[in-house]
């Protein structure tokens, strides 16, 4: 397992938007998580210990995130996933995290989940940006819930570091009214609709 430096816990609550009262209001949960890279500065072929990691990632941020709500797994609408490597790190040690093994833990820390976890990757250095994308968790053409939150650590990634944060909310985005499927109208077969 890879040492983890820091874990981040925010929770973002919008209650007026365009001086339209939101009620209830729209909540994002975020849970990031500080990481060594065990293979910074080197390549190799075998990332089972980041995969491994991300595994172990998607179960621990996602419990907290939905913990930072307050409400059970099965009220999660949105979620979403990202990492970034510091400059020490490749591309694809964020993917190693994010992709073989992360989405069944997180998927079980939120209630489930058919549609694919939104997710974003890059390189950076402390204080940068990480945008991670949301999206409904059971149905992909849920337009309400295109959204994303930001993620900043004022000392995080350093060189040798990845930051690794996990989304969830526990509705869409405040006044959503460009159409397409309700939360409301969501099958969950097929991950689509």
């Amino acid at each position: 397992m890879t040492d983890i430096r820091k874990i981040v816990v925010t929770v973002e609550e919008t209650r007026t938007e365009m001086g339209q009262a939101i009620d209830p209001p729209t909540r994002k949960a975020l849970a990031i998580a500080v990481i060594a890279n065990p293979f910074a500065g080197t390549h190799v072929e075998d990332l089972t210990p980041l995969i491994e990691t991300g595994a172990m990632l998607g179960d621990l941020l996602g419990r907290r995130a939905v913990e930072a709500l307050g409400v059970s797994p099965g009220q999660i609408e949105s979620y979403g996933k990202a990492a970034m490597v510091g400059e020490r790190g490749e591309l694809e040690h964020a993917a190693a995290l994010l992709h073989p093994a992360m989405g069944a833990p997180l998927r079980a820390a939120v209630g489930g989940g058919a549609a694919l976890v939104p997710s974003a990757k890059k390189r950076g250095g402390p204080g940068q940006t990480l945008d991670v994308p949301l999206g409904h968790k059971n149905a992909a053409y849920v337009r309400s819930h295109f959204d994303a939150v930001e993620a900043r650590l004022p000392d995080a990634p350093g060189a040798d570091e990845i930051v690794v944060a996990i989304a969830v909310t526990d509705s869409g985005r405040p006044l959503p009214r460009v159409g397409g499927l309700t939360a409301g109208e969501v099958e969950g077969k097929d991950g689509l609709r």
